[in-house]
């Protein structure tokens, strides 16, 4: 995950650079269930409304639960399939909660109505996300059901509502880019805490769906507004997040940028960026599925490191002899092509290895969605376009 706002507060208010902070353990993303109520078209685990037979039980959650915390696992995103299909979900979140973990919910929202809001509002999940992927129509459409954003809606307003933080997603591509401005004018009116944007994954459906990934300039475009969107924000101090996934390239892209508009800041906000070091798949991003599978992140699940009813998940997740892990370990990693001779590898990682895999057989090849030019890259910079200038930004 990039965290734009965390770097436009970075620019606009500098703080000192300090050590680089290892996290203790992986953050987990754990698809307790595959069934979902919903088939959208980008959906990564292919799930239906239909059992899936060999999940794992409330039982077997609970005691994968303790290995994860004993390793140092601070943050479980529960997900699915939808994760509110699952009768024990509102068990099994509290015990994550009374264990110490940060604790989120990833949701399609059309489930929270006002029979469940107590439930979850008692949990004290610190995180609901809620997937929108357009307005009214374009949502419904992508979710191939009508009615979804109205549900998806309701859901979000309760959750406000009751002070839990939540937040939209969004997953751009080629047929809903033009619905991101509204779907930023909407994270305002409804009083939104957060705003996920998740660049396309070629995994499950978005794999079969990979040709509507959105053309480079038009990622660009989106870039651009996310930028200016969360610059006014921190300017303001209104609290709210804008973060982006699954394109480490945003990080370089956002350095490019302040080298146009905020050069005196620009060697501050790169160091941070080197920092970060970009994608964190099989390091600090893990993936449980619903049968136990363990994957480096949610979007390999073509591929099995091990199952935690065989081994413990701390065991599977330090087994380097796997060639996938042993690959995404290694510092740095050895990436092909454009990304391996890029100036700013140190501060991309190298992007998203499914991506070079499902397009070309090799995980190790150059990412095919990165949107930099050649120029950029080389670390060639453009001077700044004053007439392009976005809103309270004051070139040079």
């Amino acid at each position: 995950m990039f965290r734009i706002s965390h770097y436009m507060r970075e620019v606009l208010e500098p703080t000192p650079l300090g050590p680089v902070r290892e996290p203790p353990g992986p953050v987990v993303i754990w698809n307790l269930i595959r069934r979902c109520n919903l088939t959208c078209k980008h959906c990564y685990s292919i799930s239906a409304d239909t059992d899936f037979k060999g999940e794992l039980s409330t039982a077997e959650v609970l005691g994968v639960m303790d290995d994860l915390k004993a390793f140092g696992v601070p943050v479980l995103i529960l997900s699915g399939g939808e994760p509110l299909l699952r009768p024990d979900i509102f068990e099994i979140s509290q015990r994550a909660r009374d264990m110490g973990f940060y604790v989120g919910l990833s949701t399609n929202g059309t489930l929270i109505d006002e029979h469940n809001i107590d439930a979850i509002a008692a949990v004290g999940y610190d995180y609901v996300g809620i997937s929108i992927d357009g307005v009214q129509q374009t949502h419904d459409r992508f979710r191939r059901k009508a009615g979804a954003y109205d549900a998806s809606m309701r859901g979000i307003r309760l959750c406000r509502d009751r002070g839990i933080k939540v937040g939209l997603r969004f997953t751009l591509t080629m047929d809903n880019a033009p619905e991101l401005p509204g779907m930023l004018e909407l994270m305002e009116q409804e009083d939104v805490d957060k705003f996920y944007l998740s660049h396309l994954n070629y995994a499950g459906r978005g794999n079969r769906n990979r040709a509507s990934d959105v053309h480079l300039n038009i990622t660009r475009d989106a870039m651009d507004l996310l930028f200016e969107t969360a610059l006014l924000s921190a300017e303001r101090r209104d609290g709210k997040e804008f973060v982006t996934g699954n394109n480490d390239a945003d990080g370089v892209y956002l350095l490019h940028w302040v080298q146009r508009y905020y050069p005196d800041r620009a060697e501050h906000i790169a160091a941070k960026l080197r920092q970060w070091g970009g994608n964190s798949s099989g390091v600090n991003i893990a993936n449980i599925d619903n049968l136990g599978n363990v994957h480096p992140d949610t979007f390999w699940w073509h591929y099995n490191l091990g199952n935690v009813r065989e081994r413990r998940f701390s065991d599977i997740w330090m087994d380097t002899s796997d060639p996938i892990m042993h690959g995404l370990k290694e510092k740095p990693r050895k990436i092909k092509g454009r990304c391996g001779k890029c100036r700013y590898f140190n501060i991309c990682g190298g992007n998203t290895r499914v991506r070079a895999l499902q397009l070309t057989g090799d995980p190790w090849a150059e990412d095919p969605a990165c949107y930099l030019t050649e120029r950029e890259i080389r670390g060639m910079n453009v001077a700044p376009d004053n007439d392009l200038l976005p809103a309270g930004v004051i070139s040079g």
